[in-house]
């Protein structure tokens, strides 16, 4: 193990807009982050990894969700969302039993009914991806955790610090071609990402000032992820 999951960043025109928006659907609460940032902390979250961070950034989204929630609602139907500023993209159809919507900066995600003996909520953090297999196999191999092999997707499940059932990787045809506006933070198990690069990470950036004090890296496919240093003991 590398590295732990620490919790999820969100990319938005309009912070807090986009952040109210989250806590209502998360039955959250809004947290100061600095500027206009912010970030929410889930009301019933097992841990902080639960939380995400809304953080403003000068460019429009573009390009398709590559990163996003998968939800079970408290209720039947999405109807709590819709109310709160989502768009219906997609009704459940098929085997697709689920809605698939639009935050208020065009982020999908999908929601999943109500079901028994399921807490609401977030219970999948699903990425698009060429290589399914591949991409879930390097991640177990810096989270830990056991990789699940489905019908065009692998997960990972139990991986260090990850707050959900799953983490998924769904095969796409297209590759990535513009940043991601939600990506995830880890925390290092040593001071420095030596061991993140040696096992094939891409290093973007080093930290830039004491108020930026984390790397920017990208796995094999391109994905964009910051690490932390290991938080001091006592």
């Amino acid at each position: 193990m590398i590295a732990r999951f620490k919790d999820l960043c969100l990319d938005a025109s309009a912070p807090r807009s986009l952040g109210t928006f989250w806590a209502r659907v998360l039955d959250g609460e809004l947290a100061d982050a600095g500027g206009d940032d912010t970030r929410v902390d889930p009301r019933s979250a097992r841990s902080d990894a639960e939380s995400i961070w809304v953080n403003e950034v000068p460019e429009p989204r573009a390009g398709k969700t590559r990163v996003h929630l998968d939800l079970r609602l408290p209720d039947a139907d999405p109807a709590a969302l819709l109310a709160a500023g989502a768009r219906l993209v997609r009704e459940p159809a098929g085997d697709a039993a689920w809605w698939v919507l639009d935050d208020p900066e065009g982020n999908a995600f999908c929601a999943f009914g109500a079901h028994e003996d399921t807490r609401p909520g977030p219970f999948a953090l699903v990425v698009a991806s060429t290589d399914p297999a591949a991409q879930a196999t390097w991640w177990a191999g810096v989270l830990g955790g056991t990789v699940e092999h489905g019908s065009g997707s692998a997960s990972v499940v139990g991986a260090a610090g990850f707050p959900w059932e799953r983490w998924v990787f769904d095969g796409v045809p297209e590759p990535k071609t513009v940043k991601n506006r939600m990506h995830w933070d880890v925390e290092l198990v040593e001071p420095e990402p030596m061991a993140l690069i040696a096992a094939g990470a891409t290093l973007l950036h080093e930290p830039l000032d004491e108020a930026h004090w984390w790397w920017v890296l990208a796995d094999p496919e391109g994905n964009e992820f910051c690490a932390f240093a290991p938080r001091p003991i006592g």
